[in-house]
C-alpha cells in the first residue's frame, strides 16, 4: 500500500500548458525541500526529461496501453517510493486515449487508477465567463475522475482574471493559479516534440528554473499540495523488477549489456535498465556520438529510440564505433535496438554511412507515423520467443527500406496488418517502441543471450 501525495495534471487538449505547469510544479515543490516523483501519462519520452531535471530523480512512465491498467498503480508505486510527492503529468486532453478504445491509456482512466485528484490546465486566452461551462462540463462528464481545481494559463489582465475567478466561482471549482500571457519559456522544439534535455542541457536547467519561478509566483503552492495529500491510499504492492532466472554463479561476472545513450539515443524508460540489473547484467552506459568503442566485455547491446537523424553526420563520422557495433553483431551477440536503434543499424541514414548490420537504407520523410500497435514475435530472437504477443508505439517520420528483412521482427495485427523489422543472428530492430515492464521475459531472455555469449567468447568451442 502506497500514500504518497499524488496530483494529476490534465488540460481539455494538447497545447493548452500541461508540461509549463508539471514541469514548474515539480521544480517548484522540489525548491521547497521535498522529494517530488515525477511521472508522465503516455509513451513520451521526452517530457520525463525535463521532469528529471526539476525534481532530480528518473522521470517515468505511465502507460495503460503498453502496459496494461493493472500495471499503472504498482509502477506508481515503485517510482514514488519514499517520496513526499508525485506529480503526474497527463497525455493530451483529459478524456482522449487510444483510438477506438474508449477510456484506455488516457490521463482519466490513469487518475481513476492512481486514486488521485486532477488539476485541469486550462488556455483561457479566448474565453471570460464561459470557462465555467468548459470545466463544468470536464467536471461532469465521469464522475469517477476527482476535479480538484483549475490552473488558468494564458491569462490577460487583473480584468479578465477576475471575470474568471467569478465564474469558476459560481461553478464551484477552486482556481489554485494563474498564469499570466507571457512569451513562452524557451523549451524550443522540432518535428517530433520538445528537444530532449540531453541536446540542451545548460539552456534546459534554465527553462526548468524559468518555470518553477512562474508556478510560483502565479499558483497557491499550499493548496495545491493540501489537495495532494487528499488522495487516499493506494492498495496492493509497488512494482518490482523480477529477480535472474539463471543466478550468476557466486562471484562470477556479470554480462555487460552496453546502452546507448548521449544527445542521439535519448528514449529509454527507465526500467528496462532496472529489469536487466534484476535479470543479472551489468548495465553500462556510452556514448555512440563520443565514445569510439563500446564497453570493455561488452556481451550484448540496446540502442534505443532518440533522434540520430539530427546527429547523422556526427554517428557516421565514429567510424571505429560503427565498425565496433558491426563486428558485435557479426559475432553473433544479442543485439535489441528499436526506432533510432535501427536507423544506426542500417547501412545508411540520409546517404551517410551507419553501422552496417542491416541491409536496409533510411531517409527523413515529411509524413509522421504516429500511433499504438498490438504485434506479436514473428519468430525467435534474443528480444522474444516466436508467438510472444506485445503492445507497442510507433513515433517517427523515417523510413527504412526495405521495412522488413527475410525473417521480420513483428506482425502487426492491429490497427493495421503488416509485418516489420529485422531479425538475423542476435540481432532484432524494429521501429517499435515497447515498455519491458508489460512482459519482464524481454530483459531475462537479452540477459540470458549475452550470458551465453559471452561464456562462448571465454571458452570457445574446439573442433
Amino acid at each position: 500500500m502506497t500514500s504518497v501525495p499524488r496530483l494529476v495534471i490534465a488540460a481539455p487538449s494538447s497545447g493548452s500548458g500541461k508540461t509549463t505547469v508539471a514541469t514548474g510544479l515539480m521544480a517548484a515543490f522540489a525548491g521547497r525541500g521535498l522529494a517530488v516523483s515525477p511521472h508522465k501519462a503516455g509513451p513520451d519520452y521526452i517530457d520525463p526529461g525535463y521532469h528529471a531535471l526539476a525534481t532530480g530523480r528518473p522521470g517515468r512512465n505511465l502507460d495503460a496501453f503498453l502496459c496494461g491498467p493493472e500495471l499503472i498503480a504498482p509502477l506508481f508505486a515503485h517510482g514514488a517510493a519514499g517520496c513526499d510527492l508525485a506529480v503526474v503529468e497527463g497525455v493530451m486532453g483529459l478524456y482522449d486515449g487510444a483510438a477506438g478504445r474508449g477510456e484506455l491509456a488516457s490521463t482519466a482512466q490513469v487518475a481513476k487508477l492512481l486514486r488521485a485528484p486532477v488539476v485541469l490546465v486550462v488556455d483561457a486566452s479566448s474565453q471570460s465567463r464561459s470557462v465555467a461551462a468548459l470545466v463544468h462540463g470536464f467536471a461532469s462528464f465521469d464522475p469517477q475522475v476527482r476535479l480538484g481545481g483549475v490552473i488558468l494559463n494564458k491569462v490577460g489582465s487583473d480584468r479578465h482574471e477576475v471575470m474568471l475567478r467569478e465564474a469558476l466561482e459560481e461553478a464551484g471549482t477552486p482556481v489554485l493559479g494563474v498564469l499570466r500571457r507571457a512569451p513562452q519559456v524557451a523549451t524550443p522544439s522540432r518535428h517530433l516534440g520538445l528537444v530532449p534535455v540531453a541536446e540542451r542541457r545548460a539552456d534546459a536547467v534554465a527553462a526548468v528554473a524559468a518555470l518553477a519561478e512562474q508556478v510560483r509566483q502565479g499558483c497557491d503552492l499550499d493548496a495545491l499540495l493540501a489537495l495532494a495529500r487528499s488522495a487516499p491510499p493506494l492498495a496492493g504492492e509497488p512494482w518490482s523488477p523480477p529477480p535472474a532466472a539463471v543466478d550468476t554463479a557466486p562471484g562470477g561476472p556479470r554480462p555487460v549489456i552496453a546502452v546507448a545513450g548521449g544527445a542521439a539515443f535519448t528514449f529509454s524508460y527507465a526500467e528496462h535498465a532496472e529489469l536487466l540489473t534484476a535479470a543479472g547484467a551489468q548495465v553500462v552506459a556510452f556514448d555512440p556520438l563520443h565514445d569510439e568503442a563500446l564497453p570493455d566485455g561488452t556481451a550484448g547491446l540496446v540502442v534505443g529510440g532518440g533522434f540520430p537523424e539530427v546527429y547523422a553526420q556526427d554517428l557516421g563520422a565514429n567510424e571505429r564505433l560503427r565498425k565496433a557495433v558491426a563486428e558485435l553483431a557479426a559475432a553473433g551477440a544479442p543485439v535489441a535496438a528499436e526506432c533510432a536503434g535501427l536507423l544506426y543499424l542500417v547501412r545508411s541514414l540520409d546517404g551517410t554511412p551507419m553501422c552496417g548490420v542491416i541491409d536496409a537504407h533510411a531517409r527523413m520523410t515529411q509524413r509522421l507515423t504516429l500511433g499504438y500497435r498490438e504485434a506479436v514475435a514473428v519468430s525467435d530472437s534474443p528480444l522474444a520467443a516466436a508467438g510472444t504477443r506485445l503492445r507497442g508505439h510507433e513515433f517517427h517520420r523515417t523510413v527504412v527500406e526495405p521495412s522488413a528483412g527475410a525473417t521480420p521482427a513483428w506482425g502487426f495485427t492491429r490497427p493495421e496488418r503488416r509485418v516489420e523489422g529485422f531479425v538475423q543472428q542476435g540481432v532484432h530492430a524494429s521501429y517499435l517502441h515497447t515498455h519491458w515492464a508489460a512482459e519482464p521475459s524481454v530483459a531475462a531472455r537479452l540477459t540470458a543471450a549475452a550470458r551465453a555469449h559471452a561464456a562462448a567468447r571465454e571458452h570457445p568451442a574446439t573442433p
